[in-house]
């Protein structure tokens, strides 16, 4: 892996009436020329080469017995293939050849594209990483949509993500995963789809119970959207407030007494940038309050009733009058028949 330190083994048996007189590093490079990186004699020491100095050692002190090299800080261009190359006394030369290949961890980034709802088929985002070996890059996600990969020289790869903008994926999860041999588990690159659409609107604040004299009475226009809405504009009857009201936001703020003359048709048009949405709302004012109004109609209600009791009284005592003196009347009727027979 690139930024860590590599080693690369290397040792030597000897035979009896041997010994190790020199060890040496070498690169072979591409075009078949060779590099020296580092070499220990037994009475002349260590010697380290170009741009290798600094950057590698022996492992050990004893770099006859152990001839092993560490590269303190690989690089990219440490990949190739190397030789450890043994002088003995009296056998001659030995050499092996290793081959080492060179790891980077992934540098990646994923690019969100911000889409408007009823958008043609596009893409939602794209993510990008670049290492050794080439990664594989996926998505996470529940969005119903279509995947494109690409990989070019270098070690770079691509992926794109595109589908059909709807207002409900709003906020939805479309994860990068980046995959990768120098990864234990998948790097995720978490992102929200972001999809804007024109704002819904409605007045609320009006109970039907606004009379004149009435204070702190306000309308609001509630609004959704994405993104929210920001703007909003106040009519009257298409014409402007009248006076003592003002605008804060989303508000319309009567800062006097309602009056009989503020009532009409209240118009709010919101816009997000998206789109525009326009709603009304019919305020009515009226003399007196709602509850003003019930307790005047309960006690036209209760005189009714008393008047209409008091009436009922009155021709129940008529009647009983009028059947008494019927009955008097024939009993006197009846009293002279039988006075005339006897």
């Amino acid at each position: 892996m690139t930024e860590d330190e590599t080693r690369l083994p290397c040792q030597f048996q000897v035979q009896e009436n041997e010994q190790v007189v020199q060890v040496s590093w070498i690169k072979e490079l591409p075009d078949g020329t060779k590099e020296h990186i580092i070499t220990a004699h037994r009475t002349e020491g260590h010697t380290e080469f170009g741009r290798y100095s600094g950057r590698v050692r022996f492992e050990s002190s004893r770099s006859m017995v152990n001839s092993a090299l560490l590269i303190l800080t690989t690089e990219e261009s440490d990949e190739g293939k190397y030789i450890c190359h043994i002088s003995t006394f009296p056998y001659g030369n030995f050499e092996r050849k290793l081959s080492l290949t060179v790891w980077t961890f992934p540098i990646s980034s994923l690019d969100p594209v911000v889409l408007e709802e009823g958008q043609s088929f596009h893409v939602a985002a794209s993510c990008r990483s670049v290492a050794r070996p080439p990664p594989r890059l996926t998505w996470d996600t529940d969005l119903p949509g279509q995947a494109q990969n690409r990989s070019s020289e270098g070690g770079a790869v691509s992926t794109h993500f595109s589908l059909h903008p709807l207002r409900s994926m709003n906020g939805m999860r479309l994860d990068c995963l980046v995959w990768h041999p120098a990864l234990e588990q998948p790097r995720r690159i978490s992102n929200r789809l972001v999809v804007q659409f024109p704002p819904d609107a409605s007045v609320t604040g009006f109970d039907g119970n606004w009379y004149m004299g009435l204070k702190e009475a306000e309308l609001r226009c509630e609004s959704g959207g994405n993104p929210k809405p920001k703007n909003f504009t106040w009519t009257r009857d298409g014409k402007a407030l009248p006076d003592g009201l003002t605008v804060d936001g989303a508000r319309l703020l009567f800062g006097r007494a309602l009056r009989r003359n503020d009532t009409g048709v209240y118009e709010c048009v919101v816009n997000n940038g998206v789109g525009t949405r326009k709603v009304k709302c019919n305020i009515t004012v009226t003399e007196t309050s709602r509850s003003v109004q019930e307790v005047i109609f309960d006690t036209l209600v209760m005189i009714i009733i008393a008047v209409a009791a008091g009436v009922l009284v009155i021709v129940m005592i008529i009647v009983i009058i009028l059947v008494n003196r019927y009955h008097r009347r024939k009993n006197s009727k009846l009293e002279m028949e039988l006075s005339k027979r006897m």
